[in-house]
């Protein structure tokens, strides 16, 4: 009888959530969804120094905001110790393990005898050929001492078929007798690790290509305790774009879930460009709905070579990979602006720029709003820095708008104010109207449309380019475009 399929996704919580991470989660997420499978979220909490609640309490809202969703848990590592150590006397007592009494000081000796002789720096298994009264006296004078894996000697090897990267094989003359208990009794993350997902059924296990190497070690111990062994998938490693692994140590929050949930990102176009750091469809396609990424999805599309994640410390308009910017543009400007609406306005809020009004009395205007303005835009910040003079009439005037359609026209400082004269005298304040207004002055004048028109989008909005400028006067309405326009002179007069 075929296993449904049980993955898990295992974090240490030791800081925030990491994009690795989170792309780890994801994968598993899409194998289970794709499968009709389950996922187990489990907090590898055995680091005790390391872990906090605060880091815990990061990671699952972090996936909750991606909206990564899971079967069962959070279980927590820790609560199975008891478990680990069970599994740990059951090596004892089968012969697949036994008791190291050397101390770290005689270890540090053979160590350095091997480095001076050059050879493998591999435990020698002095303590595998103790005999049971030799350990038995040991204990009784009260020597510490680890469990060692007692690996299996001579010819031979073990091999498994990961599926990303194909036939695995070590020889049993390559893998010392591994520690998974230490001298303080505390289970080693081999140990536990693989206990835990023994216990709860886990029939793949897909993490990132560091874990590779540890995985013929965590074999040997579902053999030594005759459990199946599940089917591995280990992920490439994203790097950033001097080759180096991205890491928290180095680069800090730009590598936080976070710091995306802040700056600007929907949650799903993270989750669209983080699978993309990693795998692909024979199609190239970079743009996928929920259902669609689920049905596209498979193992088998894992790439084997690592991923380029360009990480942009110095540059502030686009402080992370151009491509991850570019998806999420995509999603700002083509998803339903109600399912928008809800980022908006936290976004809004966040700046001080909400009015309660807007989700009552100028509601139909806050959509109508949304919908104008988010076709140039890229992040949700960009509603409340480039949109912000239409949420307030406190607003930043470009530098490039300045130049290029105010000081080079001196003339507008008298224009402008005139201009409002006309515009506020209009009976019906709607786009026709406006247009024929600035149109009929700037015939008067003998000038070109465009130099009232650039003029009016670089006082009324502070921007150099937007959307069409007369659906802008509407939207901001006849009272604030009169106004604005009416404090342009002033604008002549900065330095």
């Amino acid at each position: 009888m075929k296993q449904d399929v049980i993955v898990r996704f295992a974090p240490s919580p030791t800081g925030y959530l990491h994009i690795g991470g989170a792309r780890t989660a994801i994968f598993n997420w899409l194998f289970a969804q794709k499968t009709g499978g389950k996922l187990i979220l489990r907090i590898e909490d055995t680091d005790a120094q390391r872990s906090t609640e605060e880091s815990i309490k990061g990671i699952v809202d972090g996936l909750k905001w991606l909206g990564i969703t899971w079967d069962e848990g959070p279980y927590f590592q820790t609560q199975f110790i008891n478990e680990h150590l069970a599994s740990a006397r059951k090596l004892l007592e089968s012969g697949h393990a036994y008791k190291c009494f050397c101390t770290i000081e005689e270890l540090e000796n053979k160590r350095q005898e091997a480095l001076k002789q050059k050879k493998d720096l591999k435990y020698d298994g002095t303590c595998r050929q103790l005999t049971l009264d030799e350990v038995t006296e040991k204990e009784t004078a009260g020597a510490p001492y680890t469990i060692r894996m007692k690996v299996p000697k001579g010819e031979g090897s073990i091999s498994f078929e990961d599926i990303v990267y194909g036939t695995i094989e070590y020889k049993y003359e390559d893998i010392e007798d591994f520690v998974v208990v230490r001298s303080n009794g505390q289970p080693l993350y081999l140990l536990s690790n693989t206990v835990d997902d023994i216990r709860d059924r886990v029939t793949h296990i897909i993490r990132g290509q560091d874990g590779l190497s540890n995985t013929h070690r965590q074999i040997l111990i579902y053999q030594a305790l005759g459990a199946p062994v599940p089917q591995f998938a280990h992920m490439s490693l994203t790097l950033d774009p001097k080759k180096a692994k991205i890491s928290k140590r180095k680069h800090g929050e730009l590598v936080a879930v976070h710091f995306y949930r802040e700056h600007g990102f929907l949650p799903w176009a993270l989750v669209n460009f983080l699978v993309l750091l990693g795998w692909a469809t024979h199609e190239s396609r970079e743009i996928f709905s929920k259902n669609e990424l689920i049905e596209a999805f498979s193992l088998q599309g894992v790439n084997r070579a690592n991923s380029i994640f360009n990480v942009k410390k110095d540059d502030p308009k686009y402080f992370t990979d151009p491509k991850a910017i570019s998806i999420n543009a995509h999603y700002l400007r083509t998803m339903p602006v109600d399912q928008i609406e809800p980022y908006v306005r936290a976004e809004l809020e966040k700046a001080g720029l909400w009015d309660p009004a807007y989700e009552s009395t100028k509601h139909q205007w806050f959509l109508d709003t949304i919908e104008l303005i988010r076709s140039r835009f890229h992040i949700t910040t960009d509603f409340s820095t480039r949109g912000r003079a239409y949420f307030s009439d406190d607003f930043p005037i470009e530098d490039r708008a300045l130049k290029k359609n105010i000081v080079k026209h001196p003339q507008l400082k008298k224009w402008l104010p005139m201009l409002a004269d006309r515009l506020e005298g209009l009976k019906e304040f709607t786009a026709p109207e406006a247009e024929k207004v600035i149109r009929d002055m700037a015939e008067t004048l003998d000038i070109k449309p465009g130099v009232l028109i650039n003029g009016i989008r670089t006082v009324v909005t502070g921007q150099l380019a937007g959307p069409g400028l007369f659906d802008i006067l509407i939207t901001i309405g006849q009272r604030r475009v009169v106004d604005r326009l009416r404090k342009a002179p002033a604008l002549f007069d900065k330095p």
